[in-house]
């Protein structure tokens, strides 16, 4: 197992702020009732009053503080949903700019009790919510970043297939070791009744898989987010294999 981010801290750092500026352009015209499609049930409203709370909630951690007793009034819609997303984004940033990423810091993840897990951390869920916001917006959903989806296609196998589910006591009803592949890079995700794991692979073949999944980074880490259908990914082998894997992933994600 490993925690160390495939791009480096500054990258990421900027990724938070880009990603967040761009889903807060998003919200003013957006109808905050509209679905947020891979996401049953949640719609734009939903999303935005999330991402404004993570993102104050982040900052109070790294501050090492807990809650602080006040009430952040949360508008329901209108310009004001915008700017108490922007206002918790402009917390956050403030804040990881003071820090390190290698300060010791408390996090979801015990392998990695520093600072940069929220680096990482809040890049990729400012990210996939971006993308969330666009398309429940109706408007052109920007592609992620080759080298931050790639990042991101780590960060989902390793934190959540390999810990989350752990955390969870949940395990796969068959065993299965699925490859994942996008932007030069390969994981297998091995699944069984005695849990899940994740393993980094070199250029070569890297053992014997029961599927793959491959296709652009983007894609790829959309599809392991539940945001794009199979479609928009190529799947070769057991597809029971695939879904299994697919399934998990809905579960430790939620």
């Amino acid at each position: 197992m490993t925690t160390a981010p495939l791009v480096d801290y500054e990258n990421l750092f900027t990724t938070v702020g880009a990603e967040g500026a761009a889903l807060v352009r998003a919200l003013p015209a957006a109808d905050p009732d509209g679905e947020v499609p891979g996401c049953p049930g949640r719609t734009l409203g939903d999303t935005a009053r999330h991402v404004g709370r993570v993102h104050r909630e982040v900052a109070r951690c790294l501050r090492g503080v807990g809650d602080d007793g006040a009430a952040h009034p949360v508008p329901q819609r209108g310009p004001e949903l915008a700017e108490y997303v922007h206002g918790g984004l402009t917390e956050l940033m403030a804040v990881l700019a003071t820090r390190e990423p290698a300060e010791p810091c408390p996090t979801l993840w015990p392998a990695d009790p520093r600072c940069g897990f929220w680096y990482r951390r809040m890049a990729h869920e400012t990210t996939v919510h971006r993308v969330d916001v666009e398309a429940a917006s109706l408007v052109d959903v920007g592609p992620v970043e080759s080298s931050i989806a790639v990042d991101g296609i780590d960060e989902i196998l390793f934190l959540y297939f390999g810990h989350r589910l752990a955390e969870l006591a949940i395990t796969a009803s068959r065993e299965a070791v699925v490859a994942v592949r996008a932007g030069g890079r390969s994981w297998h995700a091995v699944a069984g009744a005695r849990g899940s794991k994740v393993h980094r692979v070199g250029p070569g073949p890297g053992g014997p898989v029961d599927a793959t999944v491959s296709g652009d980074p983007s894609s790829v880490l959309l599809w392991l987010w539940g945001r794009l259908p199979d479609r928009a990914v190529t799947v070769d082998g057991d597809f029971d294999a695939v879904a299994q894997l697919w399934a998990l992933l809905r579960v430790c994600t939620r």
